[in-house]
């Protein structure tokens, strides 16, 4: 269970990033939604890169490997994801668009149900009916 202190520690960190892009997005003076999306990423592709080469990885032998297609389908789903994540900030409430956003792990959950055989319990199921009744009791005005 390594991988708890990781999951933690993602959780708790992107927890402040729809707070701080919404202070970021709106407001005047504020930042447009896809420049603070170009300057939140850059930081990550930096970090990113400074940590393959850290770790000594050869990261374009990969470009090539059978499974980049998936990682470059990924990409174009988190680049659409993200900016229209952030353009929602700019434009609502915290409280509505993060819950909303937030359904992707509900969403990832049925996908790895139904294409991935992963398994389909009564607590899973039980989990994500309530995580889409939590949904609308935060997102309905």
């Amino acid at each position: 269970m390594n991988y708890l202190p990781w999951a933690v520690l993602a959780l708790v960190a992107y927890a402040f990033v729809s707070p701080l892009m919404s202070v970021a997005t709106t407001g005047s003076p504020k930042i447009p939604s896809n420049v603070a999306a170009l300057m939140a990423n850059s930081l990550l592709v930096v970090g990113t890169a400074a940590i393959v080469v850290y770790n000594d990885a050869d990261a374009l032998s990969y470009l090539t490997h059978p499974k980049a297609k998936f990682v470059f389908a990924a990409g174009v789903c988190l680049t659409v994801g993200i900016l229209a994540y952030y353009r929602a900030l700019s434009m609502g409430p915290v409280s509505i668009v993060s819950p909303i956003f937030g359904m992707f792990l509900v969403l990832s959950s049925v996908i790895g149900i139904a294409f991935l055989n992963e398994s389909l319990t009564a607590r899973k199921a039980v989990g994500i009916g309530l995580a889409l009744v939590a949904i609308y009791l935060v997102s309905v005005e």
